[in-house]
């Protein structure tokens, strides 16, 4: 086994255990193991390969290292399913876009995102208003510049979740 192999190996199994640590202490009314799996049920993986684990765990070590479906499983596990899995990666990976077509108040990738939300178009424009006055009071908050982009993501989908349960009929 080559020295690669053997860190990347390494990072895995230690990545995993930071994630099973967290997601216990997050939730200690649920049994250890009673959460969604980082590697099978969240990430990338999940994303493309919904019904083969074997599948979905290699691409997410292959994607980068399972970081993303580690987070995912302990900061939010109710986005490691189906529909809000998909929503949650989509915003994470076009945050900077989504940031900047909510501020001008249209966009694709605005579009896009309501629409994985279940929001028909005659619904997505109070949507957009209230996420766009969710997002105007987190750049305000003192906190915000020392975010990580995860963070400010995981905000996002948040405010954009809590606008469409309001608005959006699906």
């Amino acid at each position: 086994m080559t020295l690669l192999m053997k860190l990347t190996l390494s990072l895995c199994a230690a990545t995993a255990g930071i994630a099973f640590a967290g997601a216990a202490s997050a939730d200690d009314s649920k049994a250890p193991g009673s959460g969604p799996s980082p590697y099978s049920d969240c990430g990338i993986g999940a994303a493309l390969f919904p019904d083969t684990n074997w599948a979905a765990v290699t691409s997410n070590v292959i994607w980068d290292l399972g970081t993303t479906a580690v987070t995912s499983a302990t900061a939010s596990p109710q986005t490691c399913s189906g529909k809000k899995q998909k929503t949650a990666m989509f915003i994470g990976h076009t945050y900077e876009q989504l940031a900047e077509e909510t501020a001008a108040g249209k966009g694709e990738y605005l579009a896009t995102a309501l629409t994985l939300f279940g929001c028909a178009s005659s619904q997505q424009a109070q949507v957009i208003t209230q996420v766009r006055a969710d997002m105007s009071r987190n750049l305000a908050s003192p906190g915000y510049l020392t975010q990580t982009r995860l963070e400010k993501a995981a905000d996002y989908y948040n405010a954009m979740d809590r606008a469409a349960k309001h608005a959006c009929t699906a």
